[in-house]
């Protein structure tokens, strides 16, 4: 079975009207501001490379996670924390 290279899962998802907003679990997972089948919000994509809806919202433009395990989301006027339970990359 061939496993699709990332920069074609990223093409595959719908960008348009979205900053592209990124970030990474502790175990590697990307998170990504955009739609995948039509739907908007936070798309995950496991090390598998299989991409699925995690978090559903409109105009969600930028994301981190937090030292608490919350998820923070940007959207095009707002800022919204959410619990997650998901430990983000270490920056260093």
């Amino acid at each position: 079975m061939r496993v699709k290279p990332y920069e074609e899962i990223l093409a595959s998802l719908d960008t348009t009207n979205h900053n592209r907003g990124m970030a990474f679990d502790a175990d590697d997972r990307l998170y990504i501001a955009a739609s995948l089948g039509g739907r908007r919000g936070v798309v995950r994509i496991n090390q598998d490379r299989k991409a699925e809806l995690f978090l559903s919202g409109p105009g969600i433009v930028g994301l981190a996670f937090t030292p608490s395990r919350a998820l923070a989301i940007t959207t095009t006027n707002a800022v919204y924390r959410v619990d997650v339970g998901i430990k983000g990359r270490p920056l260093f």
